[in-house]
């Protein structure tokens, strides 16, 4: 009896490395790792949409400076459901990627740190909520991105040591956003990228990176700000995430000018995205 359970150990242990070696040839493929990368592009494209509205709204113009006002963008094309489709491939392709890298590891055994595990996996995390937000629009179930915010406040005030909850996230939010804005001033996001040998091509992704990680820092820590806010106050309106953050910041004295250098910054962020795509370091 225990040498059979013992046989049946090794058995599954066996079945499990395979498995594992299986996923780590998949993640490993090129033509995975194409689609992969392509998500960042995607995101980079949503990134430069959602700028686009931001300085719309700094003219005085309507619109949704958010995921779901960029999404409902690219339904509204010609072209629409192909693209969501598309976009939905690559997102879901890069979080799976992503995940692979968080559990396998990298090829390179000096990037098999633990933080660069986290950080694996916190973006696996992302792509996938990007990857259902997608979707959401391409079964018809799309919603408003301000609404959902709300909603999911009110719904965590409600539960037990909610409020408490509500403002540690709203705080690691805003603290994320403070490490976004040191990258970009430090550039340290350089170390994933294949940097061109060309003067010019060299100065665009230095400036796309440090303009797009700033923007992208102060616009997070206006969400998680406002998370905060909303917690403390007990007024869960007023956690709108980024629509709402922009928005409140166009009320501010020369707000603006403030939004159009924020919404400047995230095109910057977008086309750095598009950037790291073709240059990412694997």
């Amino acid at each position: 009896m225990e040498s059979n359970a013992k046989i049946r150990r090794l058995a599954i242990k066996e079945e499990m490395r395979k498995a594992a070696d299986v996923a780590e040839e998949a993640a490993n493929s090129r033509t995975f790792a194409a689609v992969a990368r392509a998500g960042y592009a995607v995101s980079g494209l949503l990134h430069v949409l959602i700028g686009v509205i931001a300085v719309q709204l700094a003219v005085g113009r309507g619109g949704e400076a958010d995921v779901s006002g960029a999404v409902t963008e690219l339904a509204n094309k010609p072209a629409g459901p192909f693209l969501l489709w598309a976009c939905f491939a690559a997102c879901a392709a890069l979080a799976l990627w992503q995940l692979g890298n968080a559990i396998l590891g990298y090829r390179n055994a000096s990037d098999n740190k633990l933080t660069k595990r986290l950080s694996a996996l916190g973006q696996a995390l992302v792509f996938a909520a990007l990857a259902a937000t997608i979707m959401s629009f391409v079964v018809g179930q799309g919603q408003n991105s301000r609404e959902s915010s709300s909603d999911f406040t009110v719904t965590l005030m409600r539960a037990p040591f909610g409020v408490f909850l509500l403002v540690a996230i709203g705080a690691g939010v805003a603290i994320t956003g403070i490490v976004f804005a040191v990258r970009g001033f430090r550039q340290t996001f350089t170390k994933d990228l294949s940097l061109s040998s060309s003067q010019a091509v060299h100065k665009f992704q230095l400036w796309v990176g440090v303009v797009g990680y700033i923007a992208k820092g102060i616009a997070l820590f206006l969400v998680g700000l406002l998370v905060v806010i909303a917690a403390v106050r007990a007024q869960p309106e007023q956690s709108t995430g980024l629509d709402g953050s922009l928005k409140a910041l166009r009320e501010q004295p020369y707000g603006p000018y403030l939004l159009a250098a924020v919404a400047l910054g995230l095109i910057s962020y977008g086309l750095f995205l598009m950037v790291k795509a073709r240059t990412l370091r694997t």
